[in-house]
């Protein structure tokens, strides 16, 4: 099968830059209510492509749609059925409510956007430099945008400096993604690797399966002109190809209850409060991993000295999570394990293959990290506020604060739920019970469902310490799956499927 260079010009900029240079964003939540002036905004909207520009843009804009916003354009419905059923179903489907733990405080009935008739059709991401964003997006809006949209809501962002609002480093372990195509997934991977297969994050390419994720293809006719052909089904063409799914969360975080809840147990102890909390995250305030680094080179991570100082590690180091914790929200959100414990060889590997390999209790309790990524793009919003402030009880009409999480990532129901499901909310993650992730496990008290509220430190020595009582640290306030189309398949949208 004949592979294809990829073209920047037709992948949408976020993907590959993530726009984190540009400190303002805002986020547009629309709905179609003028079709043919839709259309023509669309047709003309200054998307912002993957292309590498000198001197870098100062602003960005995307687009990204719903299912129901793809209807509300008119695409073809044969078309639309062709997406993931994940994306099709929606977020708030019950059973999978369930699944990614949105139940209670968390139950889409509760939110503020994403549900029922608060669905947005499409979103319009914002970025741009300092001073920038209003003039950016009023140039941006045209003619057409008011009659062609209602403006359900706009979410704004807030510059932390590269802090999330609990006060840790975030945004600093991304996936490298194989933009060249060069990696063989063919192979068992023996040794953890930060590199990860093109067709993870974008459709039309081989993923770490070497298999296509199923997408729309369509007859090659006048109407899909705009459109390239499908690698692996070159009579069709491609409408996902060099797009991908966009998941989208708001996450509220309760920063005065975390801080307050770490000192409660550290007996108002600063440096003690503050080395639980690390624990909780599995990672220092500063960002600094919670293990030894690893002494060889990881592939995908530098050389830049502080991506090395912050990502070149596995837990292999810490066999019984004395330094992270096994529930630790970065243990859990990338376990950065191998297709093999212990990287077995010959008779050996063969061995594990049939299930009789590994040594420790742990050591195959979990797949393989690789076939789980996610490329994150998300941003806070609120005020920051410090530590030792947060201490301090809440004031009238205290500011909201919290995280736009957003991901990107080729496959939901493999990429973001599973590891949602399967790790994050997961009781039994990596042998542990009776606890889920420290920050975002929802403790509510369901009906023949374990109490998600303790959290298990080993010490050094055998011992370990068990927290218990946490409270629900982070509420989800909406949500919903987005498709992110190359600019080839939105030139298609805004033409619903015609010529």
């Amino acid at each position: 099968m004949k592979r294809s260079e990829l073209d920047y010009s037709d992948v949408q900029g976020l993907i590959r830059f993530g726009y984190g240079m540009m400190k303002g964003a805002s986020y547009a939540h629309l709905r179609v209510k003028d079709v043919a002036a839709a259309h023509s905004w669309l047709g003309s909207a200054p998307i912002t492509s993957a292309v590498t520009m000198k001197p870098p843009p100062t602003s960005a804009m995307q687009v990204a749609f719903t299912a129901a916003g793809l209807a509300a354009l008119g695409v073809p419905a044969a078309v639309i059925a062709g997406f993931s059923p994940e994306f099709l179903a929606g977020m708030t489907e019950e059973s999978r409510s369930r699944r990614l733990g949105d139940l209670e405080s968390n139950a889409p009935s509760q939110w503020e956007w994403g549900y029922t008739t608060s669905m947005p059709h499409l979103m319009v991401m914002f970025f741009a430099e300092p001073g920038r964003l209003q003039t950016f997006v009023q140039s941006c809006k045209g003619d057409t945008w008011n009659a062609a949209f209602e403006e359900q809501r706009w979410l704004g962002t807030a510059d932390l400096d590269g802090v999330e609002p609990f006060g840790f480093a975030d945004g600093i372990s991304q996936p490298q993604i194989d933009w060249e195509q060069r990696r063989d997934v063919t192979s068992a991977q023996l040794d953890y690797s930060n590199v990860v297969a093109l067709g993870e994050f974008l459709l039309g390419y081989p993923n770490e399966y070497n298999k296509y994720t199923e997408r729309p293809l369509v007859a090659i006719d006048s109407s899909s002109s705009r459109l390239l052909t499908a690698e692996d089904a070159p009579e069709k063409r491609d409408v996902g190809r060099n797009g991908t799914y966009l998941v989208m969360r708001q996450l509220q975080q309760d920063v005065r209850s975390f801080w307050q809840f770490v000192n409660r147990q550290a007996g108002g102890n600063a440096a003690e409060a503050d080395e639980l909390a690390a624990a909780f995250v599995g990672r220092t305030r500063a960002g600094d991993p919670l293990v030894p680094l690893h002494d060889q080179p990881i592939p995908g991570i530098g050389p830049d000295p502080e991506q090395v100082r912050q990502n070149q590690f596995t837990f292999a180091k810490d066999p019984m999570g004395a330094g992270c914790p096994f529930g630790a929200h970065v243990h859990r959100a990338n376990p950065r394990n191998t297709d093999y414990p212990g990287r077995p060889t010959g008779l050996a590997k063969l061995i594990t293959m049939l299930g009789f390999g590994p040594r420790g209790f742990r050591d195959d309790l979990m797949s393989s990290v690789r076939f789980h990524r996610l490329l994150r793009r998300g941003r806070e919003y609120g005020p920051g506020i410090l530590p030792a402030d947060a201490l301090a009880p809440s004031p009238p009409n205290d500011p909201e604060r919290g995280l736009h999480f957003i991901c990107l990532n080729a496959n939901i129901s493999r990429q973001f739920e599973f590891l949602q499901n399967a790790w994050m909310m997961n009781t039994k993650f990596s042998g542990l019970t009776g606890e889920s992730d420290p920050l975002l496990g929802n403790r509510a008290a369901i009906p023949g469902c374990p109490v998600t509220n303790d959290f298990t430190k080993p010490e050094n020595g055998g011992l370990r310490r068990r927290v218990s009582g946490l409270p629900q640290f982070v509420t989800v306030r909406g949500g919903a799956y987005f498709f992110l189309p190359s600019l080839r398949a939105l030139r298609y949208f805004a033409g619903a499927g015609s010529a």
